[in-house]
């Protein structure tokens, strides 16, 4: 058999067209071949032939019904993809395979390949990185397999920051909050609610990170919580106007132990006109709430 790659492909694709002498397909054999010329085309730096060979080699796995090795050939491509920068194929491809093993009744890996896609994509399409790591959380959710969705809820906050939508960013922090309760991860739990107050402090939102606090500080767990005290110190500082203690609390090893993100935001406070909150909390401050 020749070693060539393009005549491996050429001799594949007519092993899968039907002519008057071929009544049926042979998949098995051309998948065999494009696998082989993808392999080829690698070598040889050939990326875009190699991409081309693997998008078929999934299609020839798919037609003999074993979507868990065509999955494997999708991700390949679209980590070649990734590889030529050709960014709507990486988000296609990644979501194919993510199918592939959903159709395999695997949910870890399905959501590990939206989340690979989330994460090339971060910097050139943040908004379509955003969607991928939602879709990947929400296969996890629904497997119930909440406690690995940790990380993924994290790095969609962080995108979000990283796009100042901080009510989003917020938002995921409670997420991850709500999926640390369901398995009983105490510390994510109290960080995580620690880090969405945080977010909203940034955004100079004192009443939406005062409504946070209380609705969080509902939950047993952060209530006796070092997060807890911490958040108290941090709102009873902006009500109070005292700029010090707010970067005192900012660079308590309590937030040193959050994300990387929420330091770097933290650190920054406070960001907006402190006195001019300290003259209009007086009659939205509910005090027991805070203590």
């Amino acid at each position: 058999m020749s070693s060539d790659p393009e005549k491996m492909m050429s001799k594949a694709d007519k092993m899968t067209k039907l002519t008057l002498t071929r009544w049926s397909a042979d998949w098995r054999g051309a998948t065999e071949l494009y696998e082989q010329a993808a392999n080829g085309f690698r070598a040889s730096s050939k990326y875009e032939r190699a991409k081309v060979a693997l998008e078929k080699a999934s299609k020839g796995q798919e037609m003999q019904a074993s979507p868990w090795d065509a999955a494997k050939h999708m991700e390949s491509a679209a980590a070649l993809a990734q590889k030529l920068s050709i960014w709507n194929e990486v988000a296609d491809f990644y979501r194919k395979a993510s199918e592939l093993y959903v159709e395999c009744g695997r949910a870890q890996p399905a959501s590990d390949a939206l989340g690979k896609a989330a994460r090339a994509l971060e910097d050139v399409k943040p908004e379509d990185a955003i969607q991928l790591y939602t879709d990947a959380c929400e296969i996890l959710e629904e497997d119930g397999r909440d406690q690995m969705a940790f990380d993924l809820y994290r790095a969609c906050a962080s995108v979000y920051i990283k796009l100042e939508k901080f009510t989003d960013a917020a938002t995921f922090f409670l997420r991850l909050g709500v999926a640390a309760d369901k398995c009983d991860a105490t510390n994510s739990q109290c960080k995580a609610y620690l880090s969405a107050i945080i977010v909203y402090l940034y955004a100079h939102d004192l009443k939406q990170a005062e409504k946070c606090y209380n609705d969080c500080s509902q939950i047993d767990a952060f209530l006796k919580s070092d997060q807890n005290r911490t958040a108290s110190r941090l709102l009873t500082a902006y009500n109070e106007g005292d700029i010090e203690e707010i970067k005192k609390v900012a660079c308590s090893s309590t937030v040193s132990n959050l994300d990387h993100v929420i330091i770097k935001l933290a650190r920054k406070l406070p960001t907006g006109d402190v006195t001019a909150v300290q003259m209009n909390a007086g009659d939205d401050l509910d005090e027991d709430d805070l203590t």
